[in-house]
């Protein structure tokens, strides 16, 4: 059964190349009027990189909007008309140089869903093949193979706080 929403009135804030801001005056299930502040998202993929030895690859970069360089797992914006797998495949590739025999879509997900209309999906890839990276021009990335241990180690002292590595980690288990 699909949700009915009324939307009384909608204004553009912004728009840009990854986001469009919006305010909208809406009608909620229930009869609940109110204003919300919505932020549309094309939707992204999520890699999980797992090599033969059981390691999981993981990108640092330096994240902007955070003010610090964050381990995670591979991930970026899906194109339009994009499939999960083709930009999985892509983003893999550009940001790790590796490319996967193996792509399986796992979950999608919601990262911040009060606010945000983008929906992650995660994709686990195997039978790894190292290439050539092709990163954006402006993205500085390193790229490093841990097993569990180490991941689950540098969790818990805090050094991965990504929510959706998180969120990957800890479906792929304990270790």
């Amino acid at each position: 059964m699909k949700t009915q929403i009324r939307v009384l009135k909608s204004k553009s804030v912004y728009k840009g190349r990854i986001i469009h801001v919006k305010v909208d005056r809406v009608v909620e299930p229930g009869g609940v009027e109110a204003t919300r502040e919505v932020v549309e998202h094309r939707g992204s993929v999520v890699i999980l990189p797992r090599l033969s030895d059981g390691c999981i690859i993981l990108v640092r970069q330096y994240r902007y909007a955070a003010r610090r360089h964050l381990w995670e797992l591979v991930a970026g914006s899906m194109e339009p008309g994009e499939s999960v797998i083709r930009a999985a495949r892509r983003e893999l590739q550009e940001e790790t140089g590796y490319r996967a025999g193996s792509l399986k879509r796992i979950f999608s997900f919601y990262p911040s869903p009060g606010f945000l209309t983008e929906q992650m999906h995660m994709v686990e890839a195997s039978d790894l093949k190292l290439s050539t990276a092709a990163p954006e021009e402006d993205e500085r990335i390193e790229v490093r193979a841990f097993s569990r241990t180490e991941i689950d180690k540098l969790i818990r002292n805090r050094k991965i706080i990504d929510g959706k590595t998180l969120v990957g980690v800890m479906w792929h288990g304990p270790s």
